[in-house]
């Protein structure tokens, strides 16, 4: 079967401004104003890297926004171990957002649902329609919606290349049967970073290995009379907060916002605006490397610096050895 021709990259906002806090912690990018310009350079980089490379038909960017969500209802302590913004993320991300939005290229949010949830269901929405999908995120909790023609596309980062996970990748690096049981490993295992709690004593492994005899959570629930010592214990007295965990994990596919495919549709950025975005960031390298039209002009030490500056989120189609 050919491919389709429409293809839609949704970016996990946040998940990329976390990373490229991160990459320029040790050596922060300070402008001649004294603004660190690390989270804005590293997720615009990362983007600009999608435009030019994998040609994408239609773009969006999900961002999560403040204030509690549907599972703060089911779980009230539910991310509330997570540590406080760093200052450089709350200075940084209204920038992205107007750099995306200086691209043209649509953002979505919505209160009550996190930027997961938005994607989820942007990706199955445009399956249906006809698009090839990548969900470009280095969040593991996505490969719960890979399907032919929705991809996990993790980006290159620190020496890691890009990871592109289809249904194939997904069942092998989690070695399971079926793409639903991604959450049922997260439901069992918990995840600390999102303050999910699992079930004591079960970890990546033994969910596997679980999750190979009784199949889901629910049914490994329901034939906890069958387990032994410890395990047993632990199955029959937290397999109620198991299960719940299980349906913390799930993206909701179903948020309440339109899917409008021309609004979708990459032309291309405002020139004029985002001009005056990346001269006031002092981003000189990426402003040529977005309307520089004519690359035989830019002298050669102009282009070894931007390939040295773009070096920390280059995109080499090398498998990532990043974990799960």
């Amino acid at each position: 079967m050919s491919k389709p021709e429409k293809k839609l990259f949704l970016l996990d906002a946040f998940a990329l401004i976390f990373r490229a806090h991160f990459a320029f912690s040790k050596n922060p990018r300070i402008n001649s104003k004294g603004v660190n310009t690390g989270v804005m350079f590293g997720f615009t980089n990362a983007m600009l890297e999608i435009i030019n490379k994998q040609k994408p038909t239609h773009m969006a960017v999900a961002f999560d926004v403040s204030g509690p969500t549907f599972r703060h209802e089911q779980f009230p302590a539910y991310k509330a171990h997570r540590d406080e913004t760093p200052e450089d993320i709350k200075i940084g991300a209204p920038i992205v957002k107007d750099i995306v939005r200086a691209f043209n290229i649509p953002v979505l949010e919505l209160q009550g649902f996190e930027a997961d949830d938005i994607i989820g269901t942007f990706a199955k929405k445009a399956s249906k329609e006809g698009f090839e999908v990548f969900m470009m995120t280095p969040d593991k909790d996505f490969a719960q919606l890979v399907e032919e023609h929705i991809y996990l596309y993790k980006p290159a980062f620190m020496g890691n290349g890009v990871d592109i996970m289809g249904v194939p990748e997904v069942l092998a690096k989690w070695d399971i049967e079926r793409i639903d049981q991604v959450r049922d490993i997260l439901g069992l295992q918990g995840d600390a970073a999102d303050n999910i709690p699992g079930i004591p004593g079960i970890g990546a492994k033994t969910a596997v290995k679980l999750l190979k005899e009784y199949g889901s959570v629910e049914n490994l629930v329901a034939h906890s009379h069958e387990l032994k010592g410890k395990q047993k214990e632990n199955v029959e007295n937290f397999g109620p907060q198991g299960v719940l965990s299980k349906e913390l994990a799930t993206i909701d596919i179903n948020v309440p916002l339109d899917f409008d495919e021309t609004a979708l549709k990459y032309d291309g950025p405002n020139k004029e605006v985002l001009t005056a975005i990346f001269e006031e960031l002092e981003f000189k390298t990426l402003l040529k490397r977005v309307f520089d039209d004519d690359p035989v002009t830019t002298p050669a030490k102009s282009t070894q610096a931007a390939q040295s500056q773009l070096s920390m989120f280059s995109s080499s189609p090398t498998t990532s050895t990043e974990e799960q």
